[in-house]
């Protein structure tokens, strides 16, 4: 039961829809096979009896009646009166061959006694009526009347040992039907029983895996109508459209529960800012910090794309194309950044996104920055982190190449070693020296607390060095540098994507 149970979880609704109706269907079907079995054996197996003791007990009587009025008929005193004699004769001939040589339903004794009854009884014709014509014309010997009689009495006794052989064979057939017919109404109830507890059970299971998450659901939805997003989540076993129903909802509870606790602290964190006087620097850029935040979530991207279209199509209309693909590649850069929730995404929309922002700053440092993708992978089949080559190329662009008066190459290398993912990004800027590179390593692998993010490594790398170490247990990330020769970001990853 618990297999079944088990296989019934797996099932998709229209599929235990199908197996309900079938289960019905097999139930029906099984009652009216037993019921036609029923007539079958009434009608036709004791039927068959029936009828064979019938035509066995119209033999022995017929025959007995024949005889008796042959006696009748022979010592009678008008020979002239032959209707009934006839008739006799007749009704004898006409039961005897009525009954069918039929081996197979008859059987060994009782096919040789019909056989041998009916090949007796045409040469008892025979002499019969050579004796009733000798009567009829006053020449009958005494001698074959008597023939007669011992032919009349032979026929007699084979014909009742027919009847009692039919009689025997067929009580004892009646006596194999007998446990067969006591046992019907036990059958009846036990089948009965067994439809029964299927039909329940079936009916169970789909109370549980369809009635009872749906009213999960539906109190879990009263429950975040009066705006309680923190309730437990739903739990269900099921593995079809329900149960990717029901994760579906947890994680959209989850979602919306936790971006409303966000707008609350932003808002908690918002008044105690502004209750409480600026004393020191720090706590100036906290607020300058949370208020750019907030000034992010109060702007509509949807206003600002369209404004940022507009803009484009403006330039388009002046033959300003290179505002017109600046403008575009700005637009996807904030579209990337505002909407993308997700935290991995396929390795071709983040090298998109790296070369709408090297376009953007090619465009205003010129031919001092050269900018290259080396990539030997399937960009659509590899994921990874989101947000992570874009601020990378900004460090190299802000602390490698802007200090460099002639400028120089930025690169990412993308590369598969097995089942890992390996990135470079690298620059040929003004590198960094050995004491600074050992101070940031320390504070990317030790993460130490007492420090800000931004006294040594700075934001952005800081959050993709701690993303990495999350979300994989094995990945990596390490910078290596030389001072005037350049700085590269290694970043190592398990391979994943929808074909790996």
């Amino acid at each position: 039961m618990k297999k079944i149970r088990n296989i019934w979880k797996n099932l998709t609704i229209k599929n235990k829809i199908k197996v309900f109706t079938g289960s019905v269907f097999v139930a029906i079907l099984a009652a009216l096979l037993f019921c036609v079995w029923i007539i079958k054996l009434f009608l036709m197996d004791f039927n068959d009896i029936m009828e064979d003791n019938a035509k066995s007990g119209e033999i022995i009587n017929s025959l007995n009646r024949e005889i008796e009025v042959f006696d009748q008929y022979v010592h009678g005193s008008d020979p002239a009166n032959t209707i009934e004699w006839e008739a006799s004769a007749g009704g004898t001939w006409r039961v005897i061959h009525k009954v069918t040589l039929d081996y197979k339903r008859l059987g060994e004794e009782r096919y040789a006694l019909l056989f041998a009854l009916k090949t007796a009884y045409s040469e008892y014709c025979n002499k019969r009526d050579k004796v009733i014509n000798d009567f009829q014309t006053d020449n009958m010997h005494i001698s074959e009347l008597y023939e007669v009689y011992g032919m009349q009495k032979y026929l007699a006794q084979y014909a009742q040992r027919f009847v009692d052989i039919t009689l025997k064979e067929g009580n004892a057939k009646y006596q194999e039907l007998v446990p067969v017919i006591v046992s019907i109404p036990f059958l009846v109830a036990a089948l009965g029983v067994i439809v029964f507890i299927v039909i329940i059970e079936i009916s169970v299971m789909m109370d549980r895996s369809i009635t009872v998450p749906v009213l999960k659901l539906a109190g879990a939805s009263r429950k975040i109508a009066a705006n309680d997003f923190f309730i437990d989540d739903i739990h269900v076993d099921n593995k079809d459209e329900i149960g990717e129903l029901v994760t579906a909802f947890n994680k959209m509870k989850f979602a919306t529960g936790e971006y409303i606790k966000a707008l609350e602290e932003k808002r908690e964190a918002l008044d105690r800012l502004h209750a409480q006087e600026m004393e020191n620097l720090e706590i100036e850029k906290q607020l300058e910090t949370m208020n750019l935040e907030l000034l992010k979530n109060q702007i509509n991207p949807h206003f600002l794309f369209n404004t940022l279209n507009v803009i484009a199509g403006t330039a388009n209309l002046e033959d300003a194309h290179t505002t017109e693909q600046m403008i575009e590649a700005l637009s996807s850069l904030f579209r990337y950044n505002l909407k993308t929730q997700a935290k991995e995404t396929v390795l071709a929309q983040e090298l998109k996104i790296s070369k709408d922002y090297m376009y953007l700053q090619k465009m205003r440092f010129g031919s001092r920055v050269d900018f290259e993708v080396d990539s030997d992978v399937d960009e659509n089949a590899v994921v990874v982190p989101t947000f992570t080559l874009q601020p990378l190329l900004e460090n190299a662009i802000i602390h490698g190449i802007s200090p460099k008066v002639e400028g120089g190459k930025i690169y990412v290398r993308v590369r598969q070693k097995e089942k890992r993912l390996l990135i470079e990004v690298g620059d040929s800027g003004v590198g960094i020296d050995e004491i600074m590179l050992w101070k940031i390593k320390k504070r990317l692998f030790d993460d130490e607390r007492n420090q800000s993010p931004s006294d040594v490594v700075g934001i952005g790398i800081g959050n993709i060095n701690r993303r990495i170490r999350a979300m994989y247990e094995d990945g990596k990330l390490d910078i290596e540098s030389r001072p005037d020769v350049g700085t590269v970001v290694k970043i190592d990853i398990p391979l994943r994507g929808k074909e790996i």
